[in-house]
């Protein structure tokens, strides 16, 4: 497995994919009933959803509010719509080519009696993707740049950042620095576990397509899907296909990701409105 879907993490999948709208046309409010009979069907009890969602109101992503019948129910606040917006452009991106764009540079200083906010700093780049340069610097593609600034500043770290952009000027060679800056072997065994998970899903799904009577299990893989592969860009943040490995699997896995999003996502936005309104 690619991982262990929780219950928090598959609630944040769906608001992603199916419960926040357009930029121009916002969705309201998820009943909190409907997202109970959501999450029942990827296998998530009643008492985990309650759980999960008193969860991410506490970090501030969800937020309290009434449906047009006057039904409890949960909107994302603004900070939860600026993540998955910096979401969408590495989850639905695709492998990079391009080797001209340069690296972002974060270096951090924290004062001694702040020293907790040294592991979130370091949390909080590892999971943007960063890789360690050196100690105190890390790395990143410099595509990067836009929801680095968005998540510092959320998080109130920015005044401990300094942020750089520039080239890798030498001495090792940058493929080489590459694997001195991430673990690529581990990176590829989650790759290949993505691949071991899903590949099959697309290859059932790809034999005859989906019809409005599949609704629910075009709904389910999708959303499964979505939760195993929107962590992988964030661990393997784009790095140009030629300073990869020839064999790299983030290639093939991310194909099959974009696939199963292709042939799913409608589909199973069907099963995800029918819920909303109470009739799936």
């Amino acid at each position: 497995m690619t991982g262990q879907h929780t219950p928090r993490s598959l609630i944040v999948s769906y608001y992603g994919a199916y419960g926040r709208g357009s930029a121009d046309r916002p969705a309201g409010p998820v009943p909190i009933a409907a997202l109970i009979r959501l999450m029942g069907a990827v296998g998530v009890d009643p008492p985990s959803v309650r759980s999960a969602v008193s969860r991410l109101k506490r970090r501030g992503l969800l937020v309290a509010d009434r449906t047009a019948d006057g039904s409890a129910g949960y909107s994302l606040s603004a900070d939860a719509r600026q993540l998955l917006d910096d979401g969408d452009r590495r989850i639905y991106a695709g492998p990079d080519a391009d080797t001209g764009r340069g690296w972002l540079l974060a270096v951090f200083s924290v004062p001694e009696q702040e020293r907790h906010k040294r592991h979130l700093l370091r949390s909080r780049l590892s999971r943007l993707g960063f890789g360690t340069a050196a100690p105190g610097v890390w790395i990143a593609p410099d595509q990067l740049y836009d929801e680095t600034r968005h998540t510092l500043q959320r998080l109130g770290l920015a005044p401990y950042v300094d942020l750089f952009r520039g080239a890798h000027a030498g001495f090792t060679p940058t493929a080489e620095a590459v694997r001195r800056w991430w673990d690529l072997d581990e990176l590829a065994a989650r790759h290949r576990a993505f691949l071991a998970d899903h590949e099959p899903v697309l290859h059932r799904w790809s034999e005859r397509g989906p019809s409005p009577e599949d609704a629910e299990d075009a709904y389910r893989d999708h959303l499964l899907a979505l939760d195993s592969w929107r962590l992988l860009p964030y661990a393997d943040p784009g790095l140009p296909a030629a300073l990869l490995p020839e064999d790299w699997p983030g290639v093939r896995a991310a194909e099959v990701f974009a696939r199963l999003d292709g042939l799913l996502r409608e589909t199973g936005a069907g099963y995800a409105e029918a819920a909303l309104v109470g009739v799936a």
